[in-house]
């Protein structure tokens, strides 16, 4: 295999010709869009509604906003903008991204799930996993070629004041600092940073033991924003004089009465009239035996950040997330980089640590995350700090079909046609079908469709579906849809197109585990049961309305139950799968992360005026249980359609739409 050095040029090459594909595609009219899943109203009192102002989704009234998706189709969707929901490019306009990219091949990224007396371990999505398993295929170079073109979107979005931090660990900074150099340009280049990490003691290791991340910061241009930071002493530092020359030639100034020249290279820091103010205060001198001149500085508790934060680490662990930064970092980067109301991104969110020392610091932010469960910590977490409104987004089509991560399926269209085998289903060939995703069961005139693993199966792809059963081949009795994964309002678009004849399916997401040999397909071809369960559900009990006053009524509004989708469906090992069957069986609300209500809901946006969620413990002392019923005052209303949502500690989401 060639040297990274050898693959670098062609690393680079390839991701400058993916950048202008995508760039020449945002002015086409298949460009990415994104959708708005909820206005989040972060009102932490069960027992009232929203109360603050609801701002609109236009481009004069800016929200927050945290999205769902592959942060490389998220950045092509906030470049292209949508003008028709109000949401303008953002070619330019973000004045300081941070990003901290897994640099780990060998992590495990499981998600901690605690539920009463059971503590799961929720293993990626199937979007995650073939995510992970593309970026590490080959190692470095292919981690190298999915960062490219997102580091070359990122300066896309970057403002001309704008600058970037990029947070890595010594796997694979120096070739990270390379892919920087070329695409900010090595004059852009300002500071590698070094900050304290999570230090692993190993005696018989022939190193030293690691103990820094590095964070390099760039700029877009020369003209960035940047305030310097001081940090606390422990101990008063003694004043003393300091040398007034600096580098750089220059000449000579007058001090007390004399006209001295800088030495050799060097010029005088100040101007003649900073230097004449400053021996009127007696705060300047000529040094007794060089007799050049030296200004005071006074005894301090502070000191000017310089690039070495090795006293603070770079670490925390307040939300059970692995690589959760420390909040000090934050601040400082967003302090030095940044100014009250600019706008601060992260497309590897995490945690949310970005958006929340946004947040606190009246910066504007927008905040992306592969992962459902990153997702469903950043909103609670936002709503525990009682931040402003802010929009939940996702990719409105995913178009990316990334290759699968086993070699048995080179284009997603062998997984397609496998999925279809296992359901039972026999494949069109490649000339009918080039997408490979369809198939039939003979005997009963039904075509299946296999949605791809890097699509969020949703309203379009259930009417595509119900296309293919009109008119393709002659057209079929019925339909199949397997999705491995689903947009928020799956439960409602099925509800809507009211189809006896459509059906919608769950792919189980540990089957790319079963699959990864060819041993272990065949065993699944040979018989071995594959179960492909309905979607998940929620039911409420029937909402009462109490006339108060002329113009008010109250809302009472109950859970009824919560139905999971099978145990085997859900991305977790055998052991905490038998112990998952038990809560369905016992207590099946205790599932519900958080649910909300939409009282005056619109079809188009989802708005949570009220809301509880797990670990809310202001209305209730259980931390692992939502309340299960509300009453809300409302305004007198003669037609009202209310929608409640619900979604799960695994991030399944499913709502209830009444009209009343």
């Amino acid at each position: 295999m060639d040297s990274l050095i050898y693959q670098l040029p062609k690393i680079v090459d390839e991701g400058k010709k993916e950048v202008e594909k995508i760039l020449e595609r945002l002015s086409g009219s298949n460009k990415l869009s994104l959708q708005t899943n909820e206005l989040v109203l972060p009102s932490k009192d069960s027992n009232n509604l929203w109360s603050g102002r609801i701002p609109q989704q236009k481009e004069s009234d800016w929200i927050n906003r945290l999205i769902y998706g592959d942060n490389l189709l998220v950045m092509q969707a906030l470049l292209s903008g949508d003008k028709e929901s109000g949401l303008p490019s953002m070619r330019g306009k973000i004045d300081l991204i941070y990003i901290d990219p897994p640099f780990d091949s060998r992590t495990d990224y499981r998600t901690k799930v605690k539920l009463p007396g059971v503590d799961l371990e929720q293993k990626p999505t199937v979007i995650e996993q073939f995510a992970y398993a593309d970026t590490w295929k080959d190692g470095t170079v292919s981690y190298l070629k999915m960062l490219y073109p997102r580091l070359a979107l990122m300066k896309e979005l970057l403002s001309e004041k704008g600058s970037i931090y990029v947070h890595i660990d010594w796997h694979i900074g120096h070739y990270v600092k390379i892919l920087l150099d070329d695409i900010f340009g090595k004059n852009n280049f300002k500071n590698e940073i070094l900050v304290s990490r999570i230090k692993k003691s190993d005696k018989n290791a022939k190193r030293f033991n690691y103990a820094t991340d590095s964070i390099f910061f760039y700029g877009k241009s020369q003209q960035i924003n940047f305030n310097s930071i001081t940090k606390k002493l422990e101990v008063i530092k003694d004043g003393y004089f300091h040398s007034l020359d600096a580098p750089g030639q220059g000449d000579a100034k007058t001090f007390f009465g004399k006209l001295i020249p800088p030495p050799h290279g060097r010029h005088w820091a100040w101007e003649q009239s900073k230097i004449d103010e400053a021996i009127k205060k007696g705060s300047l001198r000529l040094n007794p035996k060089t007799e050049k001149p030296e200004y005071w500085i006074e005894p301090t508790n502070e000191q000017l950040l310089d690039s070495n934060w090795t006293d603070i680490s770079a670490y925390s662990f307040n939300f059970d997330y692995s690589t959760e930064k420390n909040i000090k970092v934050l601040e400082r980067i967003i302090k030095a980089s940044s100014n009250e109301s600019d706008i601060v991104a992260d497309f590897f969110a995490g945690s949310g640590t970005t958006g929340s020392v946004a947040e606190e610091l009246n910066r504007k932010w927008i905040m992306s995350d592969l992962g459902k469960p990153a997702n469903l910590i950043m909103r609670k977490r936002l709503i525990d700090q009682n931040a402003k409104p802010f929009l939940y987004q996702s990719i409105g089509d995913y178009q990316k079909e990334a290759l699968a991560s086993s070699g048995l399926y080179r284009r997603i269209g062998d997984l397609s046609t496998v999925v279809a085998q296992l359901y039972g289903a026999i494949p069109f060939t490649e000339e009918q079908n080039p997408n490979r995703n369809l198939g039939y069961i003979k005997d009963s005139r039904t075509l299946v469709m296999v949605d791809s693993p890097n699509k969020l199966t949703g309203l379009a792809t259930l009417k595509k579906a119900i296309e293919y059963r009109n008119s393709f081949m002659g057209g079929w009795s019925k339909v199949v849809v397997l999705g491995w994964n689903f947009t928020y309002d799956i439960t409602e678009a099925i509800q809507s197109l009211n189809d006896d004849k459509l059906e919608v399916l769950v792919i189980p997401p540990d089957l790319l585990d079963q699959l990864k040999t060819k041993s272990s397909y065949k065993d699944l071809v040979d018989g071995k049961k594959i179960r492909f369960s309905s979607l998940q559900y929620l039911t409420i009990k029937p909402i009462i309305i109490e006339s108060i006053s002329e113009t008010e009524e109250k809302l009472k509004v109950e859970l009824g139950n919560y139905v999971l989708l099978s145990p085997d469906n859900i991305p977790l090992d055998e052991k905490d799968k038998d112990k998952l069957k038990e809560i369905i069986a016992k207590d099946p609300l205790s599932l519900i992360e958080y649910w909300s209500i939409d009282p005056d809901y619109d079809e188009e946006i989802f708005r949570s005026k009220w809301q509880d969620y797990r670990e809310n413990i202001e209305n209730n002392s259980d931390p692992y249980h939502v309340v299960s019923k509300t009453s809300l005052i409302v305004p007198k209303k003669k037609d009202r359609k209310i929608c409640i949502k619900a979604v799960d500690v695994f991030g399944f989401e499913s709502i209830v739409i009444e009209k009343l």
